[in-house]
């Protein structure tokens, strides 16, 4: 067999390897340079997505290539800078922020809006709520927002609390007397009384809290007891005289008293028990209802005798301020203080005289006038003066008045 056609053969076959190696190297040449070429077309920018930043390597020609490329989707209240229109160079930063929906309600009234802040405390100062340390705000200042996140804020006011007399002042939110004693660390006791209704709502306009502080103690006092004046009817005792029988002495009792206090002041004083200690002794005092008889002397010339020499020995004697009068007079019942009716009798020689001066029922001489008896008593008569009865009156108005020797026989 001959060799020749078989060397040809294998001379084409390594001629077409080589030809097939050089292609694939010639095509895998052109594809790394084109994709150099291409590589070095790209620029790398940084990209902040909420607050997380990455590099990339784009062939973008504008930022809104760029977002495209990467899916994201800018809504009107987002945040972007630079804006869409912004052509990539390299370097180029870019800043998106997303907006979230958000609600606030401040005491009642809410509010809407978007925003890119992050923080409850940057989405109330952008949204123009000063809040004070005294607010409730919730969630706190420092937490981070979600989407449509609603966030309340109590707005505090100054509330007065008159505690037992003493006023203080302090911060609240709106909430109950009840909830606001207990937050102020404010303890009652079982007698003590909130003015108005402890779970009525406490707001700006009604920010007064009053506190009665109740307290009752026991009082324990011990006083004396008034003894009685009894009177017995003494027959044999001129009428108008008295005589003590037994001298009066207090007694002592043990009061138990419960004592009811508001802000420190006495209101009610209630009497639980009391204990005789000592009892009192009752004064015993005789009173006189004899009659008296007086000697009646007649006068039978009408005049009233001014004799000096017919005064008896011994007595008590001093002179006195005499007047006149008569049964008949202004405002005179005819009935002397002792019981002696001078109208049936006018000759009686009778006197009015003040009882601490001239004891009643005492037999009295009087100058100018003789014996008689101490048995009337007259509102204008005190001390060393007396009044006469005369049976008429023109002996009344001769007598006049004068001053007259007196002497208390007994």
């Amino acid at each position: 067999m001959s060799q020749k056609p078989m060397k040809n053969l294998f001379t084409f076959s390594t001629k077409g390897k080589r030809i097939a190696i050089l292609a694939i190297a010639m095509a895998l040449f052109i594809t790394t340079t084109s994709l150099v070429l291409i590589d070095g077309k790209k620029k790398t920018v940084s990209l902040a997505l909420n607050g997380k930043q990455t590099e990339l390597r784009t062939a973008a020609a504008t930022v809104e290539e760029l977002l495209a490329a990467n899916d994201i989707q800018v809504k009107t209240h987002d945040y972007l800078e630079p804006s869409m229109d912004t052509p990539i160079e390299h370097g180029l930063a870019i800043l998106w922020k997303q907006a979230k929906k958000v609600t606030i309600d401040v005491d009642g009234k809410t509010q809407e809006l978007w925003t890119t802040e992050q923080t409850v405390q940057n989405v109330l100062k952008k949204a123009n709520v000063d809040v004070t340390t005294h607010d409730e705000v919730e969630p706190a200042l420092a937490a981070n927002i979600s989407d449509n996140q609603p966030i309340t804020v109590e707005k505090a006011f100054q509330v007065i609390v008159k505690d037992g007399g003493k006023e203080s002042t302090h911060w609240s939110t709106s909430t109950t007397v009840a909830d606001f004693l207990r937050d102020q660390n404010i303890r009652l006791t079982e007698l003590d009384k909130v003015e108005g209704d402890s779970k009525a709502k406490l707001t700006a306009s009604n920010a007064t809290v009053n506190i009665a502080r109740v307290e009752k103690v026991t009082d324990v006092v011990e006083e004396s007891e008034n003894f009685k004046v009894q009177t017995k009817t003494d027959p044999k005792l001129l009428k108008g005289r008295e005589k003590v029988v037994q001298e009066g002495k207090k007694g002592k009792v043990q009061r138990r008293f419960e004592v009811t206090k508001k802000n420190g002041k006495v209101v009610s004083r209630e009497l639980v028990s009391e204990k005789v200690i000592e009892k009192p002794t009752h004064k015993v005092v005789r009173v006189g209802s004899k009659v008296m008889v007086a000697s009646a002397n007649s006068q039978s010339d009408g005049n009233v005798g001014v004799s000096r020499s017919d005064a008896p020995s011994g007595g008590r004697e001093f002179y006195a301020n005499a007047s006149a009068y008569t049964a008949y007079c202004n405002g005179c019942s005819g009935t002397t203080a002792t019981g002696i009716d001078l109208r049936a009798n006018p000759n009686l020689k009778v006197i009015a005289v003040d009882p601490s001066v001239i004891p009643l029922g005492s037999k009295v001489w009087v100058e100018g006038y003789g014996y008689a008896v101490a048995g009337d008593t007259g509102g204008a008569i005190k001390g060393n003066r007396i009044d006469l009865h005369m049976p008429t009156k023109a002996q009344a108005y001769q007598f006049g008045r004068r001053q007259v020797k007196i002497k208390v026989i007994n």
